[in-house]
């Protein structure tokens, strides 16, 4: 939540905070009551979404209380979903939380899940709908303990081993934490030493991006976009024989491949995230490319999502 105002009831201490409205965001059930919910799909997104909100908020010293899907929104971001609290009502600040309190946090966030994903399944008239919620519901656990077990880790290397430094970096640059400091301790035996990492938020790729280009755009849609733009600068080197420096090959990545495709979306999609629109394109390409067993272009690729009505599931319904 971005707080941008507040409103104070006079002689009391009542008051009320005021906060962004979050653009191309939806709720759950929007997400997923025109999809089966079986798992795949924007439902597996979804709950990795939730693990990494929590995990987020844990971090930072949060203690929500009352995590649900129903006080959540989500935004689709790239190839994932992003989860935004949005109901703090019963939020602690702490300079840091105890393994109880994130324990129980992630307690009720799982039993909440199970709720909503089961409100879901009774609405589609599935019969299996308690079971299959309630086994999703706890994978929301598992995925939340992996992702903090990843933060936490401090490996022990071979001392002077810069690669593996290296490696660990790029491990948690993978996941879109930049590392804000880096902190070597001797190990348990002579000859190896700990690393400690500090991570800042899942913005690597987002910085990344906006330093490149000046475009600002979520985690997930920075990684596709960086990806493309790369793959883009490749096929120019190869096809030019000479090297392109990364700034002049991010000015016409934007010039010649992305401005042009997004003119082509805008008039189809309306007030949705152009951005996204864009990375749909990208996920529909590798689909066909797939099929095809050949890259089909990205001409090929926009024409076609144009065709099928640019789909997306934040549409309104028919």
């Amino acid at each position: 939540m971005i707080p941008i105002g507040i409103a104070g009831q006079a002689g009391t201490a009542n008051a009320i905070l005021v906060t962004e409205y979050l653009a191309h965001s939806m709720q759950f059930r929007r997400l997923l009551s025109r999809l089966p919910i079986g798992s795949g799909g924007y439902r597996e997104r979804l709950l990795d979404a939730m693990a990494w909100l929590l995990v987020d908020l844990h971090r930072g010293g949060v203690y929500w209380g009352d995590c649900s899907l129903a006080n959540t929104l989500f935004r689709r971001d790239g190839d994932r979903i992003q989860a935004f609290l949005v109901d703090a009502e019963t939020s602690e600040v702490h300079p840091s939380l105890t393994d109880g309190q994130r324990a129980y946090d992630l307690e009720i966030l799982v039993e909440n899940v199970g709720y909503g994903l089961a409100d879901v399944a009774r609405l589609q008239k599935r019969e299996d709908g308690l079971d299959d919620a309630i086994e999703a519901a706890e994978s929301v656990r598992s995925r939340y303990e992996s992702i903090w077990r990843e933060l936490s880790l401090e490996p022990e290397l071979p001392a002077g081993d810069r690669h593996a430094i290296r490696g660990q970096i790029r491990r948690l640059n993978n996941l879109g934490f930049a590392v804000d400091e880096i902190e070597v301790v001797p190990g348990d035996g002579g000859s190896e030493v700990r690393l400690r990492l500090v991570t800042s938020n899942r913005d690597f790729h987002a910085n990344e991006l906006q330093r490149l280009t000046g475009i600002r755009a979520l985690e997930g849609q920075a990684r596709l976009l960086l990806n493309d733009l790369r793959e883009y600068v490749a096929w120019l080197e190869v096809n030019g024989r000479r090297r392109i420096g990364e700034t002049a090959g991010a000015r016409r990545w934007q010039r010649e491949v992305l401005e042009p495709a997004l003119r082509r979306l805008r008039p189809v999609i309306g007030q949705r995230d152009p951005i996204q629109a864009y990375c749909d394109v990208l996920e529909h390409k590798w689909l066909l490319s797939e099929r095809a067993k050949a890259d089909v272009g990205l001409e090929a690729a926009i024409a076609a999502y144009v065709a099928e009505g640019a789909p997306a599931p934040e549409l309104p319904d028919e």
